[in-house]
């Protein structure tokens, strides 16, 4: 606890407030009279918050920890996409290789030059509408075998994703997106953060229940020993309450490998094979055991003007989702909210990421990783080192191909139960934004209502409605309208940032601080709060060669 405390008395208070002389308090009828809490810029119960590492042995550990958690969406759109575009289990393999390598150098970007949060860089379901279309548009096209259908479908979308790179390069580093982000107060980030985490469920339960048995029993244990078994014992609570996620995923993997080879799978369908057998990824017999990814691996990319449209909306997606990510780990990591020029500079780096994945032959583009900031919540951990490390990890497993398909080939409902959690926390996070804003306001409940309730319901009927082959409910003649409206309406974070800022920024407050803007507007600005420097400078003293006005 020692470290946070250090911190606190650096803290500034909050900005004076112009506030009338209350009146006389109304008679008190009821006796209750419960505590009050103040507003909380930095969340104080961390054990590490984003400056302070824990010791070597244990950061490696939680560093693994990150690593295994960003893994498991990586297998999961490795495992949905790749057959479809006519890949065999090794192109599965070096898929998994490229995307985890991305992850790695991305991540690393990002918390030297980019938001300096500690945000791990995973694969973006965003991409996953525009890799549709491309797929689709090679179903029909006679090709001599389905690798050859496959290779052709990667260099499409790696010519995409180079070209929608450059949106993300000029919105970030032309200071155009921390503009935007300026029109942005607490009643806005409520829906926004709460629905980046709300808006994966179904990469929760339902992505659990292809196997129950596997799933339920790695919630339940997970939630006994990390919150529960660790009140036994003070050294108990330190291990289970960091180490509790690593514990739980090896006793179910074994439990799982224990069925696989005891025949209890052996005459099931075969989703629930796919689902619950640990030996169903054929990833550990067909990964090469060192391949390092090198560009233009797939060959040269194709560029072609009706996919790069799709690409792009899902480059913005991308960014907006980012961003409200990016706040839920400045909370979950003690540190205050990001201002605007960090945040413009970090999805400048987005793009030049999505610049290098394009190159390297990358399935999708990334995105920050909603679950990993959860795991920063359930760990009490925010160290930017630990996620620094956790990039070393993926380096490594990426190049040598066996050793992290090994790891690979963990049965996704074990992830499934992970993110029930982890996702839940970073929704939760959201909503302690409420705190800066007044919450009996009935505009401010109208507002989030609406955009929360929105940003739900909109990309819910998208989903429904988007054929198998990524067609989605906007179907007008122009192609690249459609894929640009589909999927930015698929995203429930995207849907919550459009709406909530319209009407936040419309509907007149009754008092100006209802909106909470007197606690938010010092963070937006690089001198407004005297935290800002020592949370987002850059490291080493980089910023002394660099022109004042890109700072």
């Amino acid at each position: 606890m020692g470290e946070t405390e250090n911190h606190q008395h650096h803290h500034h208070p909050p900005p004076p407030q112009v506030v009338a002389p209350p009146a006389a308090p109304p008679p008190n009828f009821a006796l209750s009279r419960g505590p009050t809490w103040t507003p909380a810029e930095q969340l104080h119960q961390l054990q590490y918050c984003i400056h302070s590492n824990p010791s070597w042995p244990q950061a490696l550990l939680l560093a693994f920890q990150h690593f295994i958690v960003n893994l498991g969406t990586t297998v999961l759109i490795a495992s949905t996409m790749v057959p479809r575009m006519g890949g065999n289990h090794g192109d599965k393999a070096r898929v998994i290789q490229v995307l985890l390598f991305m992850s790695g150098i991305n991540t690393l970007l990002q918390t030297l030059i980019g938001s300096r949060l500690p945000t791990v860089m995973g694969v973006s379901f965003a991409y996953t509408l525009p890799l549709l279309s491309i797929i689709n548009d090679y179903t029909d096209e006679a090709f001599g075998t389905e690798h050859d259908r496959f290779v052709r479908g990667i260099r499409t979308t790696q010519g995409s994703l180079i070209v929608a790179s450059f949106v993300n390069i000029i919105l970030g580093y032309s200071r155009a997106w921390g503009e935007l982000t300026r029109f942005f107060t607490p009643i806005v980030m409520v829906p926004v953060v709460c629905l980046v985490g709300l808006g994966l469920f179904a990469r929760g339960f339902p992505l659990l229940g292809n196997c129950v048995e596997i799933g339920l029993p790695m919630l339940i244990l997970l939630i006994i020993s990390q919150q529960y078994l660790k009140r036994v014992h003070s050294r108990a609570h330190l291990i289970l309450e960091r180490f509790a996620l690593l514990i739980c995923i090896g006793i179910v993997w074994a439990f799982a490998a224990i069925l696989t080879v005891s025949g209890a799978y052996n005459n099931v369908k075969t989703a629930t094979k796919l689902s619950c057998r640990t030996d169903r990824s054929y990833l550990m017999s067909s990964a090469p055991w060192i391949k390092i990814p090198y560009p233009f691996q797939w060959g040269t990319p194709i560029f072609r003007a009706s996919h790069v449209f799709g690409m792009i909306g899902a480059a913005l997606v991308s960014s907006a989702e980012s961003t409200a990510t990016f706040f839920a780990a400045a909370r979950l990591s003690g540190a205050t909210a990001p201002p605007a020029h960090v945040l413009s500079r970090s999805i400048g780096l987005q793009g030049i990421g999505m610049l290098l994945e394009g190159l390297f032959g990358s399935l999708v583009g990334t995105t920050a990783s909603v679950e990993n900031v959860g795991l920063l919540g359930l760990t009490h951990i925010g160290s930017r080192r630990v996620v620094q490390i956790s990039t070393g990890f993926m380096i490594f497993f990426s190049i040598f191909g066996k050793f992290g398909a090994f790891f690979a080939s963990i049965p996704l409902p074990i992830f499934a139960a992970i993110y029930c959690i982890l996702l839940g926390i970073v929704a939760a996070c959201g909503i302690t934004f409420i705190q800066f804003a007044n919450s009996n306001s009935m505009r401010n409940i109208y507002v989030l209502g609406v955009s929360l309730f929105l940003g739900l319901s909109i990309p819910q009927y998208f989903v429904m409605n988007t054929t198998g082959d990524g067609h989605g409910p906007v179907r007008t003649n122009a192609g690249w309208f459609n894929s640009i409206l589909n999927t930015f309406f698929s995203s429930p974070a995207t849907v919550a940032i459009i709406v909530g800022t319209v009407l936040d920024n419309t509907l007149e407050a009754k008092q100006v601080d209802d909106r909470g803007i007197p606690w938010w507007k010092p963070f937006q600005h690089s001198k407004g709060d005297a935290r800002t420097e020592e949370f987002y400078s850059y490291p080493l003293r980089i910023n002394e060669y660099i022109p004042s006005r890109f700072l």
